[in-house]
Order: C-alpha cells, then structure tokens, then sequence
C-alpha cells in the first residue's frame, strides 16, 4: 500500500510542532520506513537529515521538502565506515547543527539458507544493521551527551529473540543492536540520552517484497499468519517511531515496541473453533 497523498500520516497523532527546534539523522530516510519517518519528524517541526550511501534515493523528499517549506538536507553515508561517519557528526557540530536525534534505521536483509550463507553476505549485513548502528550512536551521540538531552530509535525485528529461518545474518545483527540499545539506555539515561526500540512486523516496502517476499502466494501465505490478516503499512509503524522520538516517552528508555499484528505472539493448536467440540472428532 502506498502512502497517503499527503504523505505525512504517520505525523496526525501528534502535537504540531512536536520536535519544533529540534535537529533529526534518518539513516536509510530516502525510502521505505525511513521515509515515513523523515516525513514524519519533518512534518512536526524537526529540521531532518537524511543518509543513505546513494543520494539518489533521496531527491523525491527533497522535492517534497521544498513544496511543503519542510528543512531537509541530504547526507552521503555509508555507515558501515567509522570515519565516515565521524566525519560527518564533526562537521555537524562545526556548523552549529548537532543532532538531537538519532534514529538507526539502515539496514539490509535477504532470504538465504544459513549453510549456503557466504561470510561476505554475513559481514554485508552484519556491517550495516549492527557496526553501523553503533558508529553512528557513538559518534553522534557525543554531542547530545555533551547537553544533556537527546533520543536515539534504533530498528530492530522480533526474530531477535525468537529467530527465523533464512534470516541467521540479520537475526544476530538485529539481536546486537537490542543489547546495544538496553546497555546505553542504563549507561546514559542519568546523561539524559534516552535509547530505545522498535520491533516492525512485516510492511507494506518495496524493498522487502522484493527481497523477503517476491512472490503473491509467499504475501498471502505471510498475511494468513499474522492474527490480524495483514500487512502493516510504513506509516502505521513510523507512527509509533515518531511517538517514542516524541516528549511524550520522556520516561521511558531501553524499550523495544512490538508493533507486528500479533504475529510474535503465540498461537491456537487448533485451525478452527470446530475442533474444540470432542463431538467434533467422533
């Protein structure tokens, strides 16, 4: 499902001029749940940084930008590269535009068997979803550590601690940064640096229909297991990204959100009501 004509659902829950004054980094922001984020932070006042290793992916929000009056920049960044990234949080601060929040959305996954996994598709992986959250945590974080205050979001996926078959790279990568987030929530929370989580279910993304699942029947298949009979959309997630940015969440750090239609949850043995009548099975 694509995204509202205007663009910028995800922004309706919350006061206008939420993050007003406040500066925001959306790694991988040019597209999919990063786009709705940026619209999102954008939308409510923030002046939004989005990165991503090709700035091609972001000149249709840019576009956005300047008919909607929103303050966008564009940020090459390969996340991957430590000092890459710590270029690029220096010269934030040398312009006087220090981030006050941080949301590690950039990431890559494929469906892959784990004994026909190559350790340069592992390290791919592993590098972006993992090392790059923690370079950019650590070096944007600084500043925010530096006044006193800021948030930081990092994206993670339930198969963190339930695991999944065929995901082995982005399971462990993912299941480092939910570590990664509940340590720095309890070692910066006295700082006024809150960091937490979101857990997505599958979404409606070009991105993972093309990689995670291709295929009609794979979709419907997908949709059959999650108790609520579908797909989330981008915006439905990000909605609840920008709620835990949001002052709102002032109290709450080291957090992961589940925001998945139930899928994570545990269900009935049985595949209809039917078969719990004894009479049933005579």
């Amino acid at each position: 499902m694509a995204s509202t004509s205007l663009g910028v659902s995800a922004a309706r829950w919350l006061p206008a001029g939420t993050f007003a004054g406040r500066r925001a980094l959306v790694t991988g922001g040019g597209t999919g749940l990063g786009l709705e984020i940026s619209r999102g932070l954008a939308q409510l006042g923030a002046a939004v940084v989005v990165a991503s290793r090709d700035a091609a992916h972001h000149a249709a929000l840019l576009a956005e930008a300047k008919t909607r009056g929103w303050d966008i920049q564009s940020l090459v960044l390969d996340v991957r590269e430590p000092a890459q990234v710590e270029r690029a949080a220096q010269e934030c601060r040398e312009r006087a535009q220090e981030i006050d929040i941080l949301v590690n959305n950039a990431a890559g996954n494929f469906l892959c068997p784990s004994e026909r996994l190559s350790a340069r598709a592992w390290r791919a992986v592993v590098g972006i979803a993992l090392d790059g959250t923690f370079y950019c945590t650590r070096y944007f974080s600084r500043s925010m550590l530096a006044k006193g205050s800021g948030s930081i979001l990092n994206i993670v996926a339930t198969y963190a601690w339930t695991g999944m078959p065929w995901v082995v790279h982005s399971a462990s990568a993912k299941a480092g940064v939910l570590a990664m987030t509940r340590s720095l929530a309890v070692e910066w929370a006295a700082r006024g640096v809150r960091v937490n989580a979101i857990a997505p279910g599958p979404f409606h993304s070009a991105g993972a229909a093309a990689n995670l699942w291709p295929h009609a029947a794979q979709r419907k298949r997908l949709e059959e297991q999650i108790p609520m009979q579908r797909l989330a959309t981008a915006d439905e997630v990000a909605s609840h990204c920008l709620y835990l940015l949001s002052p709102a969440c002032a109290y709450i750090t080291g957090e992961c959100l589940v925001v998945d239609g139930g899928l994570s949850l545990g269900r009935s043995m049985w595949a209809s009501e039917a078969e719990l009548d004894p009479r049933a099975q005579a």
